[in-house]
């Protein structure tokens, strides 16, 4: 089954961009666009008459929108769906069927515009496929003048391959260069152990060590993409701040997503909430294989 990229649309600026983003992704990957509107309508009485209306109102502009898109990229297959419930519901099942759910990150419609808020990361914490958020002022030209996919890797070599694959596939899509990114930090003396040690002592000391970490997991996605360019960046700091540090040359940031449950909801780790509210560039967040 062929996957589609989704994207959500609310007629917001945010999602104006996000629908661009998107058509141009789908065309790159030669994908089918979809696009899906969601909103809760109401229980019956007086106001199914306004449901009426306001689905009629609402089917008109995405039918507009697809044209719209169409009109810019011909060829390009656009279908267009109206989907009712909840926005985290609705965007989760679109999400489902989808190869990459793109939404854009402000705003104030049903689809968009909560990605501060606990809707916004219930999206992407349940997501199973990758998600993409991007900012209303998002342009084409930022996909050119040599700017890089930025990914972080963490962990072990299994631990940041979602991430890897995605980035790799969209810096070979793009034509686009690839900065890796693994950030490392003085460990507590609480965590050394002889064996610890002894692998430090192996690699020449701890910044060696992540090097050699780095290479070990990007190794297989070398091979398998030998024409990508690959800067392999390794930096002291948290991964939050050092993959912000090197933010403003990226078109896209990747990064992997380590949902937590808590009592007040779902969490999607500290290093892509960071990233996904302060990298200016469209940022994808990718749920572990």
């Amino acid at each position: 089954m062929t996957r589609p990229i989704t994207v959500g649309a609310d007629g917001t600026a945010e999602s104006l961009a996000a629908l661009h983003w998107a058509a141009r992704e789908a065309v790159r990957r030669a994908l089918p666009l979809r696009v899906v509107h969601a909103w809760e309508k109401s229980d019956g009485g007086k106001d199914q008459d306004q449901d009426q209306d306001r689905t009629a109102d609402v089917r008109e502009a995405l039918v507009r929108t697809a044209g719209d898109v169409t009109e810019r990229h011909p060829g390009l297959t656009v279908t267009t769906d109206l989907v009712d419930g909840g926005p985290v519901e609705a965007l989760v099942s679109a999400a489902a069927q989808a190869e990459t759910l793109v939404l854009g990150s402000r705003g104030h419609g049903a689809i968009v515009g909560f990605l501060l808020g606990s809707v916004g990361q219930q999206v992407i914490a349940e997501s199973t496929r990758p998600v993409v958020l991007v900012r209303a002022a998002d342009q084409a030209e930022s996909e050119a003048g040599g700017r890089e996919i930025v990914v972080g890797q963490q962990g072990g070599p299994e631990d940041s391959a979602a991430a890897l694959e995605f980035a790799f596939e969209a810096a070979a899509a793009r034509g686009a260069a690839l900065r890796v990114v693994r950030a490392w930090s003085l460990p507590t003396v609480f965590t050394y152990s002889p064996g610890s040690l002894a692998l430090l002592d192996e690699a020449g000391g701890l910044e060696p060590y992540e090097k050699k970490a780095l290479a070990e997991a990007l190794a297989p996605w070398l091979e398998r993409f030998p024409d990508v360019p690959v800067t392999q960046h390794v930096e002291m700091g948290s991964a939050g701040e050092v993959l912000l540090s090197v933010a403003a040359r990226a078109q896209l940031m990747v990064v992997g997503r380590r949902a937590h449950r808590s009592a007040v909801g779902s969490r999607i780790g500290s290093v892509a909430h960071a990233v996904v509210h302060h990298a200016p560039s469209p940022v994808a967040v990718v749920p572990p294989f």
